[in-house]
C-alpha cells in the first residue's frame, strides 16, 4: 500500500465523486469503511459496482495505483454507461448538455418525454438487437443512451434505477428546482479514473466475479439489500429482478 505522503496528496487533490446516484451508495459511509481496508493486497475486485463510491475513493487516494482493478455488475445499463463515458467522453458531454437545455425549458414534461419516448424505446431496441443478452447490450451501449441514463439519474426520484417486468425504466420525476445535469469537469474526472491502466469494466454476475477471487485480493461486496416488504424492494435491477437468494 502507498505511504501516507502519497495517500494524503491524492486525497487532497484528486477526490473524485461517483458519476451516478445509486440506491445503497456508500459515499457517506467511507470514513466508517476505511478502517477495514486491508493493509496490503494485490488486486481489487468489486462485483456489485453500483455508484462505485468505494472504488472512486480508493482510486482518489492512490491506493489502487499499479494494481489490477476489476469492476463488474449485472446491470447492463450501468456497465454500458461507464464504458461509453470512459471511451467517448466528449460525445456524452455534448449529448447531456443538449438534454440539460431541454430540461430547463420543459421541466417534468421533458423528463417524461425522455423516459417514455426516447430512453425506453431505444433501450428496448438495443436489448432486441442483443437477443436479450446483457453482456452484448453493455458492449453495444450507444452515446445517446448513456447520456439519457445520466440525465434520468440526475432528474429522477432519488436517483433510482428501476425496471418493470417489461424492462421499462419507470422511476418518476424527482422534485428538484434546478438540478445540475451536466457537470462536464466531473464527467471528465470520472472518465480519467476509468481509463487508468489496469482498470477493467465487465458485465457479469457476482458469482462469476467471485470465482476468480483468490489469496491477496481485496474484494468489496455491496449487494442489494433484502427488502423490508414487497413494495419497498429496490432490487428491480433488471427486468427479471433479483431472487431472495441473490441478496
Amino acid at each position: 500500500m502507498n505511504g501516507p505522503t502519497d495517500r494524503s496528496r491524492f486525497a487532497d487533490n484528486c477526490t473524485v465523486r461517483p458519476l451516478l446516484k445509486w440506491a445503497g451508495g456508500k459515499r457517506q459511509l467511507i470514513p466508517a469503511l476505511e478502517p477495514y481496508y486491508p493493509a496490503s493486497f494485490q488486486r481489487y475486485l468489486e462485483p456489485f459496482l453500483g455508484s462505485g463510491a468505494v472504488f472512486f475513493h480508493l482510486a482518489s487516494t492512490g491506493v489502487l495505483d499499479g494494481r489490477p482493478v476489476k469492476l463488474s455488475d449485472v446491470n447492463a445499463d450501468l456497465i454500458g454507461c461507464y464504458r461509453v463515458v470512459r471511451d467517448e467522453t466528449t460525445a456524452v458531454i455534448e449529448a447531456l448538455q443538449a438534454l440539460e437545455r431541454e430540461h430547463r425549458r420543459g421541466g417534468d414534461n421533458c423528463y417524461y418525454d425522455v423516459r417514455d419516448n426516447r430512453f425506453n424505446p431505444a433501450r428496448a431496441r438495443l436489448m432486441a438487437e442483443s437477443n436479450g443478452c446483457g453482456r452484448s447490450a453493455a458492449a453495444r451501449y450507444p452515446v445517446s443512451l448513456a447520456a439519457m441514463l445520466i440525465f434520468l439519474n440526475r432528474t429522477g426520484f432519488n436517483g433510482l434505477f428501476r425496471l418493470n417486468r417489461l424492462g421499462e425504466f419507470n422511476v418518476p420525476a424527482g422534485r428538484y428546482r434546478e438540478p445540475r445535469i451536466c457537470d462536464h469537469e466531473h464527467i471528465r474526472e470520472v472518465a480519467d479514473v476509468l481509463r487508468r491502466r489496469g482498470v477493467t469494466l465487465e458485465h457479469r454476475g457476482y458469482e462469476e466475479a467471485l470465482e476468480e477471487a483468490g489469496t491477496g485480493d481485496f474484494v468489496y461486496c455491496d449487494p442489494p439489500y433484502a427488502p423490508l416488504s414487497h413494495t419497498s424492494s429496490f432490487a428491480s435491477y433488471s427486468a427479471a429482478g433479483l431472487a431472495s437468494l441473490d441478496h
